[in-house]
């Protein structure tokens, strides 16, 4: 089975991108305030300590995002509620981001979002048919009763 290394894979590749977003966000701030230059008027003071909350924040949301995988690989159960919720934003977020990352910094960043990107979409994969319905090897109409009714599709209006 590769559900619990994928959620491994997955946590701590979350761990490392949420150390590495906070520090580049920080290493940002320090340089903004260090020049004491504006932009478009705008204090460099403030710049500086909203790129250094911005990179805590989003930090920080890696991380829970990389303890709910880590979370699902210890518990061996599909994500559920909050975590779920948190994980699907994380798809999005890799998309996105994803995406400008190929006109700002170029097609690395944007590989390296779109793994994080497939390994996130691979733990829902993974987990898809932990409480779904069982699909029977059985052929219809082998049964007792009568097999399944099939209804040709409606003529198209031209």
């Amino acid at each position: 089975m590769v559900r619990r290394p994928v959620a491994w894979v997955a946590g701590i590749v979350l761990f490392a991108e949420a150390v590495g977003i906070a520090l580049v966000n920080w290493f940002m701030g320090v340089v903004v305030d260090r020049q004491e230059m504006s932009l478009a008027g705008l204090d460099a003071g403030m710049m500086s300590v909203s790129s250094k909350i911005a990179g805590l924040v989003f930090g920080l949301y890696f991380a829970i995002c990389g303890f709910v995988a880590l979370r699902v690989a210890l518990r061996d159960r599909a994500p559920a509620g909050l975590g779920r919720i948190l994980l699907i934003s994380a798809v999005v977020v890799h998309g996105l981001v994803g995406a400008f990352a190929v006109g700002l910094v170029g097609w690395g960043a944007f590989a390296f979002m779109m793994v994080v990107f497939g390994l996130i979409v691979l733990i829902f994969m993974a987990y898809d048919r932990e409480g779904g319905t069982e699909v029977s090897d059985a052929v219809p109409g082998d049964g007792d009763g009568p097999g399944p009714t099939v209804t040709p599709p409606a003529p198209m209006a031209s």
